[in-house]
């Protein structure tokens, strides 16, 4: 079995991609499997993660937010990654856990950045404001054709669940979203790597895991 590098700071892999994608499944995956290899798990998700911002999630998502326009939305993100990152975020990297997070500021990017049409500087100067130095160590991102991950959120939710405010939105702007995704994790390969989301979901787990297993742990000393 690997186990943590060493390491005193802790780990922020993030989860983006189009709506059902898939993030939360594979979070929990990813979680079990680091868990069994001793690594402690904070798994959360934006918008959200402390009281505050999930306060902030309920209003973003149930659209009262959008006549304010695309930065407006985007500056009620950031005041929730505010309050996220300090009351959740943070101290669990300072004592060592992995933060395993469904989207975070590259959704900002991609959904009020490319998608709403805010202007690319304000939507820099929000990140930085919300994040300071903090930037993930790695982010997955879970690609697929809008259509499909449509269809997908449409299972999820059955029937006595409506749409939130950005599953509403038209196909055309999902298929815009994926190419957001996909412009970010080019312009940042460092950082991001594209997953087929498509692909069975025990194949996307082991794809994930290996990446995660690549970067941050070591592998278990050989016997002599």
């Amino acid at each position: 079995m690997s186990a943590p590098t060493n390491s005193l700071r802790g780990r922020l892999i993030t989860f983006e991609g189009g709506e059902g994608a898939g993030k939360s499944t594979q979070i929990r995956l990813l979680a079990g499997r680091l868990a069994q290899a001793g690594v402690e798990i904070a798994a959360t998700r934006e918008p959200g993660g402390s009281p505050r911002a999930e306060r902030l999630r309920e209003f973003l998502l149930s659209g009262r937010a959008a006549p304010l326009g695309a930065l407006g939305e985007a500056v009620l993100f950031a005041a929730a990654r505010i309050d996220h990152v300090d009351s959740l975020i943070e101290p669990a990297l300072e004592r060592g856990a992995f933060v395993l997070c469904d989207r975070f500021m590259d959704s900002t990017r991609a959904y009020q950045g490319a998608m709403g049409k805010a202007d690319a500087r304000m939507i820099a100067l929000l990140e930085k404001v919300a994040l300071g130095d903090l930037k993930p160590d790695l982010t997955i991102v879970l690609d697929l054709p809008a259509r499909e991950g449509l269809a997908r959120a449409a299972r999820r939710r059955g029937t006595t669940t409506q749409p939130d405010r950005f599953e509403r939105e038209e196909a055309s702007f999902h298929e815009g979203l994926r190419d957001a995704f996909l412009d970010i994790a080019s312009s940042e390969a460092n950082r991001c790597c594209v997953v087929d989301a498509l692909a069975p979901k025990e194949e996307v787990s082991q794809a994930i895991w290996r990446l995660v297993e690549a970067r941050f742990l070591a592998p278990a000393p050989q016997a002599q």
